[in-house]
């Protein structure tokens, strides 16, 4: 049997520093015997961990409480969420959509811009980010939109989008000192879902997005699945007889239907995802999806049952027209926050 490898003690304050600092992403502002008390640390350690994250400009004092006696255990500390800012965008055919967030996720700037008729999508796009930013440094950049993105080069196949180019990563990236990241639309929207929306709690899911555009994002054992090329979830190109997924959902001759009848479209692309993946519960987005609400996707689980005997949830998403500028600040979040506060590491 082999020995059981332990923590050394570099190691040892890197998990503890992140377990900290995440515990006051999610809670906010905490003394000294609160850190001490969720985290099961002693006192000498949570002393250390303390003066070693305000050393390093990460935490600071951020008040006190109403304790009787006061002192260094009454002090809160909270993040400097100031130390990184990131940006989420939100590439649209018709638009480009912009926020900018400090590493708590507070908003520091918004922009929205129409897109012109035959668009330089980089340079559009990096003036809408510093236009948001106002002067801020940023960290991290995540750009949502339509198209396949190959994960292993970032180039990014033709979707549809005016001034559309295979290497919009390379060209954004050689415009800002940020990290950059560009991530399938839909893929973006699962983000926000799972961490925030419908499928919060939800370790499998897939989510049809049912828009200007159709395809599906897909999450398996809590990872978001891209596939080899990218091309995970591509549902629109699924054939239905002489009609492809994208055409029989097409807002222009879907979204007149009453729900029954788009019920009825709609299950077919939901049935495709359950039978391949079993993913327990289908998240319906997109203006068609999330519009249709509980009627619709209570119409959907009906028709799925009659269809598969795996047990499947159907809901609609949360997140409302800014699920993939969600899902795209949230992603950066998660890039700078890890840069900043360093990996989660487990000993072991």
């Amino acid at each position: 049997m082999g020995r059981v490898k332990t923590a050394d003690p570099t190691m040892a304050r890197a998990i503890n520093d992140r377990l900290a600092l995440d515990l006051l992403l999610e809670r906010g502002p905490l003394t000294a015997p609160q850190l001490r008390a969720l985290t099961g640390l002693s006192r000498p350690t949570v002393s250390d961990l303390v003066e070693r994250l305000r050393a390093d400009g990460l935490i600071e004092v951020a008040g006190e409480t109403g304790a009787d006696r006061r002192g260094p255990n009454a002090r809160l500390y909270g993040l400097v969420a100031g130390r990184a800012h990131v940006a989420g965008v939100d590439l649209r055919r018709d638009a480009v959509h912009v926020t900018v967030a400090d590493l708590a996720g507070e908003p520091a700037g918004t922009v929205s811009r129409p897109l012109p008729g035959a668009p330089d999508l980089p340079a559009v796009v990096a003036a809408a980010v510093a236009e948001a930013a106002g002067g801020i440094v940023l960290h991290a950049l995540v750009v949502g939109t339509p198209g396949l993105i190959h994960p292993g080069t970032g180039l990014v196949t033709d979707g549809d989008m005016p001034g559309w180019r295979p290497d919009l990563l390379q060209a954004l990236q050689s415009r800002t000192t940020a990290r950059v990241v560009v991530e399938n639309e839909v893929n973006l929207a699962a983000v926000a879902e799972h961490r925030d929306g419908a499928a919060a709690g939800h370790a499998d899911f897939a989510l049809l997005w049912l828009d200007d555009g159709v395809g599906a994002a897909i999450v398996l054992d809590g990872r978001l699945r891209r596939g080899a090329s990218g091309g995970a979830g591509e549902v629109g190109m699924l054939r239905f007889g002489d009609r492809a997924f994208c055409q029989l959902m097409d807002v222009a001759s879907a979204g007149h239907l009453d729900a029954g009848a788009l019920a009825d479209r709609v299950v077919e692309g939901v049935f495709t995802l359950v039978a391949v993946l079993d993913p327990g519960l289908v998240v319906l987005g997109g203006a068609l999806g999330r519009g249709g609400g509980d009627r619709l996707a209570g119409l959907v689980a009906e028709r799925l049952a009659a269809l598969t005997p795996a047990a499947t949830l159907v809901r609609p998403a949360a997140h409302e027209a800014d699920a993939v500028l969600r899902g795209a600040v949230l992603t950066a979040l998660d890039l700078a926050r890890d840069d900043v506060f360093g990996r989660p590491v487990a000993a072991g």
